[in-house]
């Protein structure tokens, strides 16, 4: 494959596209497991908040909190580089940014859960309890269904965002599409200048979060969770 981008496009130009769409795959790696684990503990962390313990809830809570006030950069810091060295342990830089990129995943979505199960009239919950059903088979059997509806598109939007913070991943050590992308801009060779090099980088960013972008919007008309402006129209007149 190397040598048909070389013969296509010539050296360096083909040895550089090649390097960075194969470093790519690193940094769609990345983002799905940060993605998965991140719903993982978000789901968790969503049903502590919505749980009726209020130790849970608390928990729930200071969790969301920490970790949404922390820079993403920071606990790449902490994971990649301050922690390894304040325990003098090697850490891998798949594993820190695993570590933070879940972490960072699971706050934002949790919230996002948390606010479309909130959406569910409350009234859902009443009749629930009135008809004899406990919390957990009330939260599967009535609440969940309609709270995936108003979930989905924001869940696939935040996407996007994952992506964009795999791109800050380089700082320790990660090979991702950023770290190839910046040590070409570095080189001194004629044809990976920073002029050619950050625009391709910023196409295949593009290229990965466009589709997701107009995905989530697809999701949004689809549901029915943004209004058309048609039928708010009439009734603002």
């Amino acid at each position: 494959m190397k040598d048909l981008f070389v013969s296509l496009l010539g050296k360096p130009e083909g040895i550089i596209l090649f390097q960075l769409l194969d470093a790519t795959q690193y940094t769609i790696y990345l983002s799905l497991i940060a993605f998965l684990g991140g719903g993982l503990i978000g789901a968790m962390i969503t049903l502590m908040r919505i749980a009726p313990v209020r130790s849970l809830k608390r928990i729930s809570v200071s969790y969301i909190w920490l970790f949404q006030s922390t820079p993403l950069l920071m606990m790449l810091f902490l994971t990649g580089l301050g922690v390894p060295r304040l325990l003098d342990i090697d850490v891998n830089p798949w594993t820190a940014a695993v570590v933070s990129l879940v972490i960072y995943a699971s706050a934002y979505l949790s919230d996002v859960w948390r606010g479309a199960v909130e959406s569910v009239p409350e009234g859902q919950w009443e009749g629930a309890r009135s008809i004899g059903l406990t919390f957990l088979q009330t939260l599967r059997l009535v609440i969940l269904p309609q709270a995936f509806r108003v979930a989905l598109a924001p869940t696939v939007g935040f996407m996007v965002q994952i992506i964009k913070g795999t791109s800050l991943a380089y700082i320790i050590g990660f090979h991702d599409l950023m770290a190839i992308g910046k040590r070409w801009a570095n080189a001194p060779v004629d044809g990976s200048e920073p002029f050619v090099i950050f625009p391709l980088m910023a196409l295949i960013y593009f290229a990965l979060c466009y589709p997701l972008t107009l995905w989530s919007r697809h999701l949004e008309k689809r549901l029915g969770t943004i209004k058309n402006k048609e039928t708010v129209a009439p009734a603002a007149a």
